[in-house]
């Protein structure tokens, strides 16, 4: 990527709510959508008709711009296969009416001689983001966008229901637990990376060890991390905090220039969730571009469950790292996505996984840059609530907790019981913050 531009989105895509509940609908998404592709084009005279697939889903319009030859006689085949229903309006033309799950209707727009705009006329549905752009070409050099892309064309939003590229992995939630030993060391490199952060979304990251987040780290009270630090940057400067850790920051904390390295050691003195981030100036960009990571210390006498798993929550930023735009959006606190362990929806598309009965810890961290997290499992109830070193509930208190909330910066984690089989969604309970990545879905089988 190159160029002082936004990138490929510049306001975080909203998702809509099924069967009149948005959580709900949020646990849709760990379906993949399927593909839109184009019908064959027929001559008619000496105009070309074209027929297009189109499909409404997840609040979404796909695609989200067709491009046509001017004159082109085009026809739209609407099906929607959302659990809501939706209609189609083509501005200046024809609608459909409300679509139930499956239902299909065609629309004749006759010749296309200008551009248009088609959208869903439910209230709300257009502001979310369900709308088509109809875009007329002069020759027949147009091409046609079939929204395989990730994200909306004209940089509505990205398109979260979209599919990952072929080679893309989740990160793993899974956390393993603390090594053997009470010495621990870790090589880290500051290093530029490209990485999918969103369906079909490419993004320059500055990564310590080549992902956002960095590796989580692990121990118990009173262990020592022996890290050390090698700057692979070849352009700027990079250092490192550790929150865990307790000491002069003035050489440990000092930024790095290209090719130089140093040992930051630290004793883990107290338990907690803690976050590490690069310290170098301006600390906004390097946090916002992906240079933060967690460090779990369990807290004396943890017991063990079924599952343990960490989600470090955290804001994305796409464009050009540094640029105009992309500070700008930074500084202003919007967006393009809220994301846990650096991709948006990534759950959504591969669910964590448990069995009915089984009990599961959520480490959470809040990387910010600047944004709280209020996180929550829709369909439970958590009986132990641990933040910042503290445990405000344990099972055998009459009390439940909904959300772990957290400020840029605090750690903690919560525990529950899945009760049943099904699909649990999980979310930042700020809406703007779920519609826009932060969320995901626990599959619980039998």
């Amino acid at each position: 990527m190159s160029g002082d531009h936004d990138g490929p989105s510049r306001r975080p895509a909203l998702l809509g709510t099924a069967a009149g509940a948005a959580l709900t609908a949020l646990a849709v998404l760990a379906a993949n959508s399927g593909g839109d592709t184009d019908g064959p084009d027929t001559a008619s005279g000496t105009a070309v008709t074209r027929t297009v697939e189109v499909t409404l889903d997840g609040m979404r319009v796909r695609p989200a711009r067709i491009d046509v030859t001017e004159g082109t006689v085009l026809r739209l085949k609407v099906t929607s296969t959302d659990e809501l229903r939706h209609d189609l309006k083509v501005e200046n033309g024809p609608a459909t009416p409300l679509l139930a799950q499956g239902q299909s209707r065609t629309l004749d727009l006759g010749p296309v001689t200008e551009d248009r705009e088609a959208w869903c006329t439910l209230p709300g549905h257009r502001a979310a983001g369900m709308t088509l752009d109809i875009v007329v070409r002069e020759t027949a050099a147009a091409e046609s966008h079939d929204g395989h892309g990730g994200h909306s064309s004209d940089g509505t939003g990205l398109d979260l229901g979209a599919d990952f590229s072929r080679d893309w992995r989740p990160r793993t939630a899974d956390l393993a637990p603390a090594p053997e030993g009470r010495i621990h060391k870790l090589e880290l490199r500051a290093t530029r990376t490209t990485a999918e952060v969103a369906p079909g979304v490419e993004q320059q990251m500055w990564t310590f060890g080549g992902t956002a987040p960095g590796p989580t780290l692990r121990g118990k009270v009173g262990d020592v991390f022996e890290i050390t630090l090698v700057n692979d940057d070849e352009t700027m400067g990079h250092g490192i905090d550790f929150h865990a850790g307790s000491l002069a920051p003035d050489r440990p904390m000092r930024t790095l220039g290209p090719g130089e390295r140093l040992v930051h050691r630290f004793r883990a003195e107290k338990a907690g969730a803690w976050l590490y981030h690069c310290g170098t100036a301006p600390m906004l960009q390097h946090i916002g571009n992906g240079m933060y990571g967690a460090v779990v210390i369990d807290p004396p006498g943890l017991e063990e469950v079924d599952h343990e798993y960490l989600l470090v929550s955290s804001e994305l930023y796409l464009g050009t790292p540094g640029s105009t735009a992309q500070v700008t959006r930074m500084r202003e606190g919007t967006p393009d996505a809220w994301v846990f362990n650096g991709v948006a929806a990534q759950y959504a598309k591969r669910p964590l996984t448990v069995r009915a009965g089984e009990r599961a810890r959520f480490w959470v961290v809040d990387a910010g840059p600047a944004d709280p997290v209020a996180f929550h499992i829709v369909g439970t109830v958590f009986d132990t609530v641990y933040k910042e070193g503290a445990h405000l509930l344990t099972p055998d208190r009459p009390g439940g907790a909904q959300v772990l909330d957290l400020a840029p910066g605090q750690g903690g984690f919560v525990e529950t019981t899945f009760p049943g089989a099904g699909h649990y969604s999980f979310v930042d309970h700020d809406m703007r913050h779920a519609e826009a990545g932060a969320h995901g879905t626990v599959e619980v089988s039998r």
